[in-house]
């Protein structure tokens, strides 16, 4: 039998027992001999915490597959068969800036919509495209499965800029389909749900169970508060039943960033003056996690990790990397180039949307024009996007603003202008293409 080598990246994540749970769960079907975790060295401690527990949590399993835990990226990333991303630079501290500099002239401070995205992304794409680069001299081969965020514009920033064969993941789509599963009670394998939109902005059009289209039974269970898409880290505020039923699509928890945007920023300001930005709720959670990690008799995932805003991880990416690994032809949402699945984008343009998964990739199934209720947005947003890409490859001032600017959640070019201002001011440590 074939032995897989698997490289992730930010391996001293609190996300990291996930994966080893979806390796372990599918070593049949992906024998996976060598897993390399790999982090920084500010990062050694965390990755020591929780590679033991990935340890014992193989040992616990026995199955053949030895955990490696290293700081030597070059070292890991030589053959490897499938590398993965789940690094955050900054770590928490950078993200919960992000969070509050916008809210001080009171726009959405959010971990990857709006301003909050845009900032991630100016750290983050660098950082990724210098470990494709030595991955072209290490593993050319190998696939880049990306769920570091801002995914939709990482992976964008990944397909434009590097020879690497990559694509982006992300946990929202599953998670619609498990509501609708539960809505109905069956299990997620029932569920399809046709999905069309970019990362944390997509919609799903229509909705069957057991091959039965439901899409207007459902919305008419959305309309009536049942069944709704509620992602722990998404503020608990639903969308008015009248626009629900107007819409005729099931929008992602983060569209209500869109649509109930006053609501949703005042709602973040009471939350930094009582409890704190989520990536402040995050550290505390972080903090408890990794103290249910250091027992030594921990054998398995706690299931406090589904506290974190990312759970379902393990299902989402494991089931990809076999579908590639396997030939599979499964069908995933993910992030991939838009190939012509709608006329409204361009064709390199970086959706999140239905895909045939197999061992040459992701191949999308076009649907078609985008409903006028969400081109407009989807498109303004897109621009967005693309901007903030071209701005964290250039590092031009000129080109950050005009993307900032660009957002449909910043009010005004001279808003725009004070974030971008703090912004550059407090990552100075983490922007080496910005001239500051």
């Amino acid at each position: 039998m074939e032995r897989l080598k698997v490289v992730t990246l930010g391996g001293g994540s609190g996300y990291t027992p996930e994966l080893i749970d979806g390796f372990i769960r599918r070593h049949q079907e992906l024998p996976v001999s060598e897993y390399w975790l790999v982090d920084i060295d500010a990062g050694k401690e965390k990755l020591e915490i929780v590679g033991a527990l990935a340890q014992r949590m193989v040992k616990k399993a026995g199955i053949d597959m030895t955990v490696y835990l290293t700081t030597d990226l070059d070292k890991a990333l030589a053959g490897a068969d499938f590398v993965t991303t789940q690094i955050r630079v900054g770590q928490l501290a950078a993200r919960i800036q992000d969070e509050k500099i916008p809210l001080r002239y009171g726009v959405l401070g959010q971990e990857t919509t709006g301003p909050g995205g845009f900032m991630k992304a100016q750290r983050t794409i660098p950082v990724l495209l210098d470990l494709c680069r030595k991955m072209e001299q290490l593993c050319p081969d190998a696939w880049l499965i990306n769920f570091t965020n801002p995914a939709g514009m990482v992976t964008e920033a990944l397909s434009r800029h590097s020879a690497i064969k990559s694509l982006g993941i992300c946990s929202g789509a599953n998670s619609m389909m498990r509501d609708i599963a539960t809505a109905y009670g069956v299990e997620r394998e029932d569920v399809y749900a046709r999905v069309m939109g970019l990362n944390h902005l997509i919609f799903a059009d229509r909705i069957a169970v057991k091959g039965q289209d439901l899409t207007d039974d459902f919305i008419e269970k959305l309309a009536q508060g049942v069944g709704g898409n509620q992602l722990k880290n998404i503020p608990d505020i639903g969308l008015p039943a009248q626009f629900i039923r107007a819409l005729k699509l099931y929008p992602l928890s983060y569209l209500k960033y869109f649509y109930l945007s006053r609501e949703m920023v005042e709602h973040e300001l009471q939350a930094l003056e009582h409890g704190g930005t989520r990536g402040e709720q995050s550290l505390v959670i972080e903090k408890s996690l990794f103290e249910l990690y250091r027992d030594p008799n921990l054998c398995e995932k706690p299931a406090a990790l589904s506290a974190r805003g990312g759970a379902l991880y393990s299902d989402t990416a494991c089931s990809i990397i076999s579908s590639i690994y396997n030939n599979k032809r499964e069908i995933h949402v993910v992030n991939v180039p838009n190939q012509g699945a709608t006329p409204d984008l361009a064709d390199t343009s970086v959706i999140e949307t239905n895909a045939v998964i197999d061992a040459h990739g992701a191949h999308p199934l076009a649907y078609g024009r985008l409903p006028a209720a969400i081109k407009g947005l989807i498109q303004s947003v897109k621009a967005f996007e693309e901007l903030t890409v071209e701005a964290a490859m250039t590092g031009d001032k000129s080109t950050a603003l005009l993307a900032l600017a660009s957002h449909p959640l910043v009010p005004s070019v001279a808003v725009a202008e004070h974030i971008l201002s703090d912004y550059l001011a407090a990552n100075r440590d983490y922007l080496p293409q910005y001239t500051l």
